[in-house]
């Protein structure tokens, strides 16, 4: 237990010590203005320089999650994910780290917004309906993935698995995605299948599994 909690310790030093070196200058920089800067200028500047500030901190501070948050899951897939036999995990963390990233940095920009005087309130709202148009546009993307995590999840057939298609073709399943499956018939041909046909059919695995 120790080890691995000294694996995660390195990999996420590695990761992060750019940013926190960059914290670190700006820590310096702003004791520097402080004490030599902004006596001397003034008050209608230091409000103009407040928000450029306040701008580098919030972009440091969610550079350093972002780092800390891809250096753990990074880890993970490498050390962990890989060595297990589910697919789940291996499907899943490229996508987990790719949602964290754009959730980190979504968060960091509606900190600054207001910085400038732009009221973010109308501009929630707004990516709510957005979203809600998305989500309602695809659907059906979003059931196939649902039922791709499912099907690995279940696990009703594995990769190398030979199992009869709700369309009645036998074939060797050659990879199990988030959206969609592809096999391989018996006349050498590709197909590819949606994972929510697959989820909610009958499918006949012919491999004996011990």
């Amino acid at each position: 237990m120790a080890n691995i909690s000294k694996r995660i310790g390195w990999e996420i030093l590695k990761k992060s010590f750019a940013p926190f070196f960059a914290l670190f200058l700006f820590g310096g920089g702003y004791v520097f203005y402080r004490m030599k800067i902004e006596p001397a200028i003034s008050s209608e500047l230091q409000a103009g320089l407040k928000k450029y500030i306040m701008t580098l901190l919030v972009m440091c501070i969610a550079f350093i999650i972002h780092r800390i948050a891809d250096a753990t899951l990074g880890w993970y897939r490498g050390n962990v994910a890989a060595k297990t036999e589910t697919l789940l995990d291996d499907k899943l963390i490229p996508i987990l780290r790719r949602t964290v990233k754009v959730t980190i940095w979504v968060i960091a920009f509606l900190v600054i917004l207001p910085l400038y005087g732009v009221n973010i309130s109308a501009l929630i709202a707004a990516l709510g309906v957005s979203s809600l148009a998305i989500a309602l546009a695809a659907q059906d993307t979003i059931a196939n993935i649902i039922a791709g995590f499912l099907i690995m999840i279940d696990t009703p057939f594995v990769e190398g698995d030979r199992i009869k298609l709700p369309s009645g073709e036998i074939v060797d399943v050659l990879d199990i995605g988030v959206r969609r499956s592809k096999f391989l018939s018996v006349d050498k041909a590709i197909v590819i299948v949606p994972n929510v046909d697959l989820s909610k059919s009958k499918i006949v695995n012919y491999t004996c599994k011990k």
